[in-house]
């Protein structure tokens, strides 16, 4: 009986070991936890994406905050909610703050801190 080759096309491969870890600066694993389930559960969808190499779905720039600082958008029945990270640093992705989305400067104003912060620290 003759065997059978199958041939396989491989569409993508994931390499763990190229992913970066993730950091959350000052409250914002706190504050993104503070979110609707719904939301939280977008918001770690996309900072997976991130994690593994490709943009989020729907985000900006954030380059007033910190340069190469990006917002990811979502978008949910209870509102609009925000999540500021920079990936440029070769070590992690930083987190640098999560809220719902107002009129307020004083969420950016906090992630332009955090920001700073991080970027004084040793190797950034």
């Amino acid at each position: 009986m003759a065997s059978r080759l199958h041939q396989y096309k491989i569409l993508y491969t994931i390499d763990v070991a190229d992913s970066k870890p993730i950091e959350f600066r000052g409250s914002s694993l706190e504050d993104l936890r503070a979110f609707p389930l719904t939301a939280r559960r977008e918001a770690g969808y996309q900072l997976d994406q991130v994690q593994n190499g490709r943009e989020p779905g729907d985000w900006k720039s954030m380059n007033l905050v910190g340069r190469g600082v990006k917002e990811i958008r979502i978008r949910d029945e209870a509102g609009a909610f925000r999540v500021l990270f920079v990936a440029r640093f070769a070590d992690a992705i930083y987190v640098l703050h999560c809220f719902q989305k107002k009129t307020s400067k004083a969420d950016l104003e906090l992630a332009a801190k955090r920001y700073r912060e991080l970027s004084k620290e040793p190797g950034q």
